[in-house]
């Protein structure tokens, strides 16, 4: 099997056009090549894809590379432009167009502030202050990061429920990207967390997909602030919650999901953890199943066709599923005060099974 290849997030981009454009408005010049240092020290280069000089300042562009990532903002050209400042005001970031701002509290950065967080302005900083020191020059600067597509791009993330509005997030804590390694998703699920609290959000819900989004959305009157977009990740969720509690906590999925949960799986993904037909079987016959319904049930193709069936003949299955997925999360939300309860929905958005 071929090794999946590392990419680089838009926080490293954003440093090295950021670099390059300095230099470029510092000298008159732009290298072909901008190199940066990253956070554990690795000195990496970038070529520049987009180099554009005026009077006032540089802009330099590089295409982002993800790897093997399923990154939303692969191929995206990220842009800095660099402008002199007055001595002493030190490096000041600017959303340019495709880079939002935030507008909730409860981020890492306050209302109003350009969406670039923490790590990559302190990349751009430190690629800055060497760069200044290398030319003798000060490193006092705008530094206006822009993304063209980036507001549509931004659209497939979870930036607006956030309330990162106008655009994408220049992310990154490593600048690297490694391919499947759902590290951005479950930033989001924290930064959505923090955002629900700092916002003084008390009961929120996560949910596995959209639809069962949708049935707490309309169960509950939750505002989207409240409803995190957990996937697959329940774990990370919970654990998260279990630092962080809020008083209430709904997690709603299809019935196969919060099956697994039931079965004690944190990781809902299906390359992860899989469903097991026979153990599902064992608890529709702690529910009254007969021993041919929990046969069929058993061979059954899907957790839903298993559902079906006992629903067919009376059998509870999908509270059953549900009061066990509830015992397994509050396993990992222990020592909380957290009221925690567990919805099971079909494929259509109707509550076949629910706990607590």
């Amino acid at each position: 099997m071929t090794a999946l290849r590392r990419g680089w997030t838009t926080g490293a981009c954003a440093t090295a056009c950021a670099k390059a454009a300095y230099i470029a408005a510092a000298t008159g010049a732009f290298p072909d090549v901008a190199h940066i240092t990253l956070p554990n020290g690795t000195r990496v280069s970038f070529p520049l894809a987009y180099a554009s000089k005026d009077g006032s300042g540089a802009t330099a562009g590089i295409v982002k590379d993800a790897g093997d990532d399923p990154d939303v903002t692969h191929g995206a050209l990220v842009l800095a432009t660099v402008r002199r400042s007055e001595r002493g005001g030190g490096v000041v970031f600017r959303s340019g167009r495709g880079v939002g701002t935030i507008t909730k509290p409860g981020l890492p950065l306050p209302v109003g502030e350009p969406a670039i967080n923490p790590v990559p302005r302190a990349m751009m900083r430190a690629a800055i202050a060497q760069a200044a020191q290398e030319l003798g020059d000060n490193d006092d600067v705008v530094i206006e990061i822009a993304i063209p597509g980036g507001e549509e791009l931004a659209r497939k993330t979870m930036n607006s429920r956030l309330g990162i509005l106008g655009g994408l997030s220049i992310l990154g804590t490593t600048g690297i990207v490694i391919p499947y390694s759902c590290s951005a998703w479950i930033a989001s699920i924290h930064e959505g967390i923090d955002v629900a609290r700092a916002t003084g959000i008390e009961h929120i819900a996560g949910a596995t997909g959209s639809t069962s989004e949708a049935t707490v959305a309309r169960l509950y009157d939750l505002p989207e602030s409240a409803r995190i977009e957990m996937g697959d990740f329940v774990g990370g969720m919970l654990k998260y919650l279990r630092r962080k509690p809020v008083a209430r906590v709904t997690l709603a999925g299809g019935f196969a999901k919060i099956a697994k949960l039931a079965q004690g799986h944190l990781d809902l993904h299906s390359a992860r953890s899989s469903l097991d037909l026979g153990k599902l079987a064992s608890l529709a016959v702690d529910c009254g199943a007969n021993d041919a319904l929990a046969l069929r049930i058993a061979q059954a193709n899907t957790g839903l066709q298993a559902h079906g069936l006992a629903h067919a003949h009376g059998v509870a299955l999908g509270d059953a599923v549900a009061a066990r997925a509830r015992e397994t999360a509050l396993r990992v939300l222990t020592r909380t005060a957290t009221v925690l309860d567990v919805l099971v929905v079909d494929r259509d958005g109707i509550p076949i099974g629910r706990a607590g």
